[in-house]
C-alpha cells in the first residue's frame, strides 16, 4: 500500500534561478542535489516540513522533462508516494488495469527505486512510486 506523499516534482528550467524563490521567499531547506543521468535531469530536493519538492532540471533536449516544459512550460510535473514493496504494487497495480510507464522498477534520485503510472490511467497526472532503502534523506 501507499504510505504517504514522498515528493511533488516541479519541472524547471534552471534549478539555481529557482532557488531563491524556494529558500528565501518561501524559507524550505535545500536538502541536497545531483544528477541523475538515467532520467536526464539534475534534482535538488527541497524540504517543505511534512513532505519534500524535487526541483527537475532538464540536462538534454531529449529528456523527458525537457518535452514536458516544451509541451506545458515550468510547473508541477508529477507526484511521488512512498511504497514499502515496489515489485509488488507495479504487479497489483498492473493487475488492476492501471497503465504503466515501467514494468520493473529503476533508479532514481537518492538511490530509490522508482516506477512511474501513465497519467492515462491516473486522471491526468503523472504519478511516481518510490521505495527507498536505508537512510530516507531524499
Amino acid at each position: 500500500m501507499i504510505k504517504n506523499v514522498d515528493h511533488l516534482g516541479i519541472a524547471v528550467t534552471s534549478i539555481q534561478n529557482s532557488l531563491p524563490f524556494y529558500v528565501d521567499a518561501l524559507g524550505m531547506k535545500l536538502i541536497g542535489e545531483e544528477e541523475v543521468p538515467s532520467q536526464l535531469v539534475k534534482v535538488a530536493f527541497l524540504d517543505a516540513g511534512n513532505q519534500k519538492i524535487e526541483l527537475l532540471e532538464p540536462t538534454s533536449s531529449d529528456s523527458p522533462v525537457a518535452r514536458f516544459i516544451e509541451k506545458r512550460g515550468e510547473g508541477i510535473h508529477h507526484i511521488a508516494y512512498k511504497v514499502d514493496n515496489i515489485d509488488e504494487r507495479i504487479a497489483e497495480l498492473s493487475k488492476q488495469g492501471i497503465m504503466m510507464i515501467d514494468h520493473a522498477p529503476r533508479l532514481g534520485a537518492g538511490g530509490a527505486s522508482i516506477a512511474f503510472l501513465h497519467p492515462k490511467s491516473t486522471g491526468g497526472t503523472l504519478t511516481e512510486l518510490c521505495e527507498k532503502k536505508g537512510n530516507d534523506v531524499k
